[in-house]
């Protein structure tokens, strides 16, 4: 064997080892380093339709208020979540009319949501809630309380009253559901026409 073919030989034979442990240290690194599952993005509802702790549903809900039996109010809901064994109810797309004692019809108002408390007779509305009473008054703000048990609305949020001859702004008020007691609390502001005399 010559020279040359010796070393072929050997340097084949070096080739093959190398080959042979690149590929036994590739196999032993697979083996110990287990592939990547591709990240499963889960499918979450962003809001639930249904909340799972609410013990009823009510779609279409119609309930009349009243004071001591007479009828005050009506109040109708688009969906209403009943909670705390009936006597809280979530409502969605709130409309309520209301009544004097006479039975006649006094006022609207309407909101995107509210909280009934059957126990304490209350209402808290909120969501672009809007006030329209018949003698031509409007009152609209982001919340407001309708406090049966003391005959009285109030809130601390921003609110605007528009009247036939003037316009109220301020943030919060304490007022009776007829808003003729009405009571400014913060950063009041009031516009009204005023007649100049002509000589």
């Amino acid at each position: 064997m010559t020279r040359r073919a010796r070393r072929r030989t050997s340097w084949g034979r070096t080739v093959r080892a190398a080959l042979g442990v690149a590929v036994g240290l590739f196999v032993v690194g697979a083996a110990k380093c287990p592939a990547k599952k591709a990240a499963v993005k889960r499918a979450v509802a962003k809001t639930s339709a249904i909340p799972d702790s609410a013990d009823q549903v009510i779609f279409g809900l119609r309930t009349v208020l009243t004071d001591q039996s007479v009828a005050k109010g009506l109040l109708l809901s688009d969906t209403a979540f009943v909670y705390d064994d009936g006597t809280r109810l979530e409502l969605r797309r709130v409309n309520v009319t209301f009544y004097t004692s006479q039975g006649i019809k006094d006022g609207v108002m309407t909101s995107k949501r509210g909280v009934y408390n059957t126990r304490l007779a209350r209402l808290e509305a909120s969501g672009d809630v809007v006030v329209t009473r018949d003698d031509g008054k409007q009152l609209s703000s982001q919340q407001l309380v309708y406090d049966q048990a003391r005959n009285q609305v109030f809130t601390d949020s921003a609110f605007v009253l528009n009247e036939p001859k003037r316009q109220l702004s301020g943030i919060g008020f304490e007022s009776d559901p007829r808003l003729t007691n009405f009571r400014c609390l913060r950063a009041c502001k009031g516009v009204a026409p005023v007649q100049i005399p002509r000589k």
